[in-house]
């Protein structure tokens, strides 16, 4: 059983578990910007609560520091789980609300 802090599971928490949220397959531009470099766009290809895939990326290693800024949100927090050839997947500093994902799901898909 998992404590709740403001009504959402802590991250490390979460990451307990082998898959902590489903992941959503979505086709949608954003920026990426590594600690310490410029932003550049990046096609995303999968998003949950936790973390997120990305395409078009080269040279970012695993626990490189990164902000991700989606259409209509701040930037977020991320670091940088693998890397496989152009795609990389990472996690978020905090877990995002679920309601700030369905928005971003529905945006995404044009609804």
């Amino acid at each position: 059983m998992y404590t709740k802090i403001d009504d959402q599971l802590t991250y490390s928490q979460a990451a307990m578990e082998d898959r902590c949220a489903s992941r959503e397959k979505i086709a949608l531009t954003a920026m990426l910007r590594p600690a310490g470099d410029p932003g550049f766009r990046v096609e995303i290809i999968d998003i949950s609560i936790a973390g997120f895939a990305c395409k078009g990326v080269s040279g970012m290693r695993s626990g490189a520091r990164c902000w991700l800024t989606l259409p209509g949100l701040a930037g977020l927090q991320a670091e940088v789980v693998w890397n496989d050839l152009g795609v990389i997947g990472c996690s978020f500093a905090n877990l995002l609300h679920q309601a700030v994902l369905d928005s971003v799901l529905r945006r995404a898909r044009g609804y």
